[in-house]
């Protein structure tokens, strides 16, 4: 598995499964039957299936978003690490 694929499978499969579970719990509460967009009045197969992609695509953003800033928070501590060990040497600290 690349490395590419695998963040992927690290965003979208979580976020799969709690898409699923808010889509429970909001219709739960929600009847699909009486939602009407406009003069639009959408079957519930249609519902489900909008609302399910809708959470799905805003959980991985959010997750990918946390991903993303992880990465990049990983990236700094390994910069930072390196100067300290530079200047424990005492090599020229590097700049900020």
């Amino acid at each position: 598995m690349t490395q590419r694929s695998l963040h992927a499978a690290q965003i979208l499969w979580p976020a799969f499964l709690f898409a699923g579970l808010l889509e429970m719990l909001v219709f739960a509460w929600v009847d699909p039957g009486v939602l009407q967009i406009g003069s639009w009045h959408p079957d519930a197969d249609t519902v489900y299936s909008l609302t399910f992609l809708a959470f799905w695509a805003l959980i991985a953003l959010a997750t990918a978003a946390s991903h993303w800033l992880m990465r990049h928070d990983d990236a700094g501590a390994r910069r930072s690490e390196r100067r300290v060990r530079r200047s424990r040497h005492g090599h020229a600290a590097a700049r900020p």
